[in-house]
């Protein structure tokens, strides 16, 4: 009985250590007879998801634009402004150092994170980053500040 135990939790590891060597981190292995594919888990939020989740607060949103981008075009209300090349370095701060620098507590890699910037390109790579140093729910705003300017503009000309 205790042999079965161990074997079970044996295989379930293995399972687990062969779908992130075969996949990495932000794919899922699908086994099928003698076959293994990976396939992508959607790691895509849509604007209507992203209203949400900053509505429920449990979220940190994180602008991975340069500074000037933000001050220059505007950003979502609620992220914090973390550029891209900064974003490994940050990830990896120590929470005090983290505060200090972006005056918000620093995310746990069980927190939840969306990545945003102005079209989807840099919060593709801000994703892959966090998700490479643990952060396994992290997730990215594909549609950027383009296509939130775009609906919170037609929102409020409908409410006009």
């Amino acid at each position: 009985m205790l042999f079965s135990l161990v074997l079970g939790a044996a295989r379930r590891a293995a399972s687990a250590s062969v779908e992130t060597a075969l996949c990495g981190g932000g794919l899922k292995l699908i086994q099928e007879s003698h076959h293994h594919f990976c396939t992508a888990i959607s790691k895509n939020v849509t604007y209507k998801e992203l209203k949400n989740l900053l509505n429920s607060k449990n979220i940190m949103l994180i602008d991975v634009r340069e500074t000037w981008e933000i001050l220059e075009h505007g950003k979502i209300p609620g992220s914090i402004n973390i550029p891209l090349g900064e974003l490994g370095e940050a990830l990896q701060m120590n929470p005090r150092d983290f505060e200090e620098r972006y005056h918000e507590v620093k995310p746990s890699t069980s927190d939840s994170l969306v990545f945003s910037c102005l079209a989807g390109v840099r919060s593709k790579k801000a994703l892959d980053t966090a998700i490479s140093l643990g952060f396994r729910s992290a997730r990215h705003y594909s549609g950027g500040w383009k296509e939130w300017e775009t609906y919170e503009f037609s929102e409020k000309k409908q409410e006009s």
